[in-house]
C-alpha cells in the first residue's frame, strides 16, 4: 500500500527521470494525507539526477580530441614532408647525374670541390652511388607525405601505419646524415661541400617535423625501433666502407703545386672586343688553377682574349693543408669558382659571353659577332 501511495504522490519530475541517462537517488520523510483509513503523513523525496548521457559523452569525446593530434596539424606536417622531400629529390637527382656521367660539380669555396667528395669511394655504398640512394629516400618521403595528405594509402594501410613508415624513413635519413657529417669533418678536412650540408639540413628537418606529431606515449613505444633503425644504418655504412677501404680524397692531405693551363681555342672578334670592354670597366674574374670550370671559361674567350682579362688567381702558390686564398679573393667574398665581379654585380660559375656582354653593358655592332 505504501508503494502504491508513493507512486501516486511522487512529483512529476521524479517519474520523468530517464533511466538511460540518469541515476536517481532519493532521501527524506513520508507524509501520508488523511484518508479514511488514518492520519495524514508526508513523504518528501528530494531527487538528484546524475547525468551520464550526452554531456558525459561530449566530455569524453573532447578529451579524446585533445589527446590526439589534430587533423590540420597532421596535414601540415605531411605537406612539409612533400615540399622538403621534393627539394631533396631534385638535389640528389642532380648529384646522381653528375656521378653517373663523371661530371664536375660547381666549385665551392675553401680550396676544394664537391667533386672531390662525389668522386671519392665514400660516395658509393656496396657499389651503389650514394646520391641514387638519397634520391630514392627523398622520393619515398615525398610520396608518403602526398599519400597521407590525400588519405589514400596503398595496400589497405591506415594512417597510423603510414605515419610509422614515414618516421622510420626520416629516422634512417637523419642517422645517415649524422654519419656523413662525421666523415666530412674527419676524412675531408678543409673541404666545403654545400650539397652535403644542404642534404643534412633537409634530413634533420624531415625527422623533427615528423617526430613532433607523435605524443610522448607514442614516442616511448617506438623509441626502441628508432634506435634499431639508426644502429642498422651505422652498421651498414661502416661495413660497406670496411669491406673496401676508401682512398681519401681530402684536399687536406694533398700538396698540389701551382701549374698553368694551356688555352687551345682561338679568339673571335666578338670575344676580343668583349675582353677589351671588360678590362676597360675594371671587371674581374676570380678563379683557381685546379678548377676545370675556370679553364672552360677562358676557352670561351680564346687565347688572345683571355690574356686581356683581369684574372685573379686565388692560389698562386699552390694548395696544401692550411693554405688560404689570397687577400684579394677573401675580400671579394668568393662564392665559388669561377666568379665574376662586374660593376659591383657578382656572377658565380661559368657565364656565356652574351651574358657577360649584357651584364657589362657591352654594345657590339655587326662587325662584332659571336662565331
Amino acid at each position: 500500500m505504501v508503494a502504491s501511495m508513493l507512486s501516486l504522490s511522487a512529483p512529476p519530475f521524479l517519474s520523468r527521470c530517464p533511466l538511460r541517462s540518469a541515476s536517481c537517488f532519493s532521501h527524506g520523510r513520508i507524509d501520508f494525507s488523511k484518508h479514511r483509513w488514518g492520519p495524514r503523513r508526508l513523504l518528501v523525496l528530494p531527487v538528484k539526477c546524475l547525468s551520464s548521457g550526452p554531456n558525459q559523452d561530449a566530455e569524453s569525446e573532447a578529451e579524446t580530441t585533445t589527446s590526439a593530434p589534430s587533423s590540420s596539424s597532421s596535414n601540415l606536417t605531411y605537406k612539409w614532408c612533400v615540399g622538403l622531400g621534393a627539394i631533396g629529390f631534385v638535389e640528389t637527382a642532380y648529384l646522381t647525374y653528375l656521378k653517373l656521367t663523371n661530371s664536375d660539380a660547381f666549385c665551392p669555396i675553401g680550396g676544394g670541390t664537391c667533386g672531390d667528395i662525389l668522386n671519392s669511394d665514400y660516395a658509393v655504398i656496396f657499389g651503389v652511388p650514394l646520391p641514387l640512394i638519397g634520391m630514392v629516400a627523398y622520393g619515398l618521403v615525398a610520396s608518403l607525405g602526398l599519400l597521407l595528405t590525400r588519405k589514400n594509402l596503398p595496400f589497405g594501410m591506415d594512417e597510423s601505419n603510414g605515419r610509422l613508415i614515414l618516421l622510420g624513413s626520416t629516422t634512417s635519413m637523419a642517422a645517415a646524415s649524422a654519419y656523413f657529417l662525421y666523415l666530412l669533418g674527419t676524412k675531408f678536412s678543409g673541404v666545403s661541400c654545400s650539397y652535403c650540408l644542404m642534404s643534412a639540413l633537409l634530413s634533420f628537418s624531415l625527422f623533427f617535423i615528423t617526430l613532433k606529431d607523435f605524443r610522448l606515449e607514442e614516442i616511448q613505444k617506438v623509441v626502441g625501433l628508432q634506435l634499431c633503425i639508426a644502429s642498422l644504418v651505422f652498421v651498414t655504412l661502416n661495413t660497406s666502407y670496411s669491406a673496401s677501404p676508401p682512398i681519401s680524397s681530402s684536399l687536406g692531405e694533398i700538396d698540389l703545386p701551382y701549374f698553368s693551363t694551356e688555352i687551345t681555342t682561338t679568339s673571335s672578334p666578338f670575344a676580343l672586343s668583349l675582353a677589351k670592354h671588360l678590362h676597360s670597366i675594371g671587371a674581374k674574374m676570380y678563379g683557381a688553377f685546379w678548377c676545370s670550370h675556370c679553364l672552360e671559361q677562358k676557352q670561351m674567350f680564346g687565347l688572345e682574349a683571355a690574356k686581356l682579362l683581369d684574372y685573379v688567381e686565388c692560389f698562386p702558390d699552390g694548395y696544401r693543408k692550411g693554405t688560404k686564398m689570397i687577400k684579394a679573393c677573401s675580400d671579394a667574398g668568393i662564392e665559388g669558382f669561377p666568379m665574376w665581379v662586374i660593376n659591383g654585380q657578382v656572377l658565380s660559375g661559368e657565364q656565356e659571353l652574351l651574358e657577360l656582354a649584357r651584364e657589362s653593358g657591352f654594345k657590339f655592332d655587326n662587325s662584332s659577332q659571336l662565331t
